[in-house]
C-alpha cells in the first residue's frame, strides 16, 4: 500500500489524514496535482506580474513571521488581516479592547511596519473593524473605527470601509497571493467581510 497526498489546501497541517497516515503507509508521496500547485505558486512568487500584492491573515503574528518577512522581499503591497491585526494596532498605540494581542510581539510588529516603509511597500491594515462582545455565534456586533474599539469588545473581522479600501488597493495588481483567514470563520454571523466581497476584485 502507498499514500498519495493531492490535497494542497491541507498539506501543511499535521492531521491524521495528511501526516498521521504516513506513519503506516510507505511510500508516502506528493501527487501530480500537489506538484502542479507548488509549481504555480513558485512561479507566482519568483516571477510575479506587478504590481504584486500579498494578503496575509491569521490569528497570530508569531505564526506568520517567516511568511511576512519572506514576502516583504518580493511584494509591492501587503494586506494584514485576521486576529494579528490587533497586535499591529496595539503596537501603533491604539486601544484594542479584548481583542487577541500578542504582547511579546509588539516590538516585532513595529519593526515589520518600519521595514515595509523603508522598502517602499504599501502596508495595509484595516481602518474599521467588526467587533463583538464575546466569541460566540450569538454575540452582539458593531462596526467601529480602529481608533474607537470599545473596552471589553473584541475585533473579529474587517469592516466595510476597510474592505472597500483593500479592494481599491488590489484593483491594479496583476498578481495576488493569499495566506490565511482574514477574520472569524467559525460562526456564520461573524463571517461578515473579506473573503466573498474581495473575490470579484482579484485579478484572474
Amino acid at each position: 500500500d502507498l499514500f498519495v497526498n493531492d490535497a494542497f489546501g491541507t498539506a501543511h497541517r499535521a492531521h491524521g489524514s495528511t501526516e498521521g497516515v504516513t506513519k503506516y503507509l510507505s511510500p508516502s508521496v506528493a501527487g501530480f496535482l500537489l506538484q502542479k500547485e507548488l509549481d504555480y505558486l513558485d512561479g507566482a512568487v519568483s516571477e510575479p506580474k506587478r504590481p504584486f500584492a500579498a494578503i496575509v491573515g491569521g490569528s497570530k503574528v508569531s505564526s506568520k513571521i517567516g511568511v511576512i518577512e519572506s514576502l516583504m522581499e518580493k511584494v509591492d503591497k501587503i494586506v494584514i488581516g485576521g486576529g494579528m491585526v490587533f497586535t499591529f494596532l496595539k503596537a501603533r498605540g491604539l486601544e484594542t479592547g479584548s481583542s487577541l494581542v500578542e504582547e511579546d510581539q509588539l516590538e516585532l510588529a513595529t519593526k515589520l511596519e518600519k521595514i515595509a516603509k523603508e522598502k517602499g511597500i504599501t502596508f495595509i491594515l484595516p481602518s474599521d473593524v467588526i467587533v463583538a462582545d464575546k466569541f460566540a455565534a450569538d454575540a452582539a456586533t458593531q462596526t467601529v473605527s480602529v481608533d474607537s474599539i470599545p473596552e471589553g469588545w473584541m475585533g473579529l473581522d474587517n469592516g466595510p470601509v476597510a474592505t472597500a479600501e483593500i479592494q481599491k488597493e488590489l484593483s491594479d495588481c496583476k498578481t495576488v497571493i493569499w495566506n490565511g483567514p482574514m477574520g472569524v470563520f467559525e460562526f456564520e454571523a461573524l463571517s461578515l467581510s473579506l473573503s466573498p466581497s474581495l473575490s470579484p476584485s482579484l485579478p484572474l
